[in-house]
C-alpha cells in the first residue's frame, strides 16, 4: 500500500533531521551515543544498522536530531572534534542520512514497481543472469575500493583529531602547570589583581 502524499513529506522531513554515522565501535551503545551527543544537539531516536555482508565491520547507526540545523551542526562538529567513547577518541565519521537507508520508509505516492519469474527459455533470461552476474562483480569491486578508500580515510580523519587532542591537551598541561607552581598567583599579586577575576 502506497503511502500518501503527507505521510511521505513526513518520512521526508524526518530523513533531513537524520544524521548516518559509520565507524562506530562495538561498544557503542545507544545510550552511549545519546550521552555523547546530548552536549550538542537533543537525540530524538537511534537506530543501528546491521551489517549482513560483513558483520566485522565497525557499526553504523542512524540517529534522529529534533531539527534539520541541529543534523547539519552534529556533522561539522564530527568533522573537526574526535568522537570518545569510554574515554578513547574514534574517527567517526558523519553524513546526512539518505531515503535508501531507511528500511522502514514507506512507498512513494505514484511509483509502482513490477516483476515477473523468468523462464530459462526466456530470451530475457540470458540478460537477467548477465545482469545478476554484473551485480556481483560491481559488488566486489566497490567493496574493495570502499576499504581501501575507507581505510585511507580513516586514516587521515584519526591523524586530524590526534592532532587536535593533543594541542588540546598541551593547552590543558599549559594552564595547570601555571595554576600548580603558583605562577597565577604571583601575577595576580603583581598586577594587583585577584585570581578569582582573571
Amino acid at each position: 500500500m502506497a503511502a500518501s502524499a503527507e505521510e511521505y513529506a513526513a518520512f521526508e522531513e524526518r530523513v533531513r533531521r537524520t544524521v548516518y554515522m559509520d565507524n562506530l565501535s562495538p561498544e557503542v551503545t545507544e545510550n552511549v551515543l545519546k550521552a555523547a551527543l546530548d552536549q550538542f544537539v537533543n537525540v530524538v531516536n537511534v537506530q543501528f544498522i546491521p551489517n549482513y555482508i560483513n558483520p566485522s565491520l565497525p557499526r553504523a547507526a542512524l540517529v534522529e536530531m529534533e531539527t534539520p540545523n541541529q543534523a547539519s551542526a552534529i556533522i561539522a562538529e564530527m568533522a573537526d572534534s574526535p568522537f570518545m567513547v569510554l574515554g578513547m577518541p574514534r574517527p567517526v565519521r558523519a553524513c546526512a542520512a539518505e531515503v535508501e537507508m531507511f528500511d522502514s520508509r514507506p512507498k512513494k505516492p505514484g511509483r509502482k514497481i513490477t516483476y515477473k519469474w523468468l523462464d530459462p527459455e526466456d530470451p530475457d533470461f540470458e540478460v537477467a543472469r548477465k545482469v545478476k552476474d554484473l551485480t556481483g562483480k560491481h559488488a566486489a569491486e566497490t567493496e574493495f575500493l570502499l576499504n581501501q578508500h575507507q581505510l585511507k580515510e580513516e586514516e587521515n580523519l584519526a591523524n586530524q583529531q590526534l592532532e587536535t587532542l593533543k594541542a588540546h591537551h598541551k593547552k590543558y598541561e599549559l594552564i595547570d602547570g601555571v595554576l600548580s607552581d603558583n605562577t597565577a598567583k604571583k601575577l595576580a599579586d603583581r598586577y594587583r589583581t585577584r585570581l578569582s577575576d582573571a
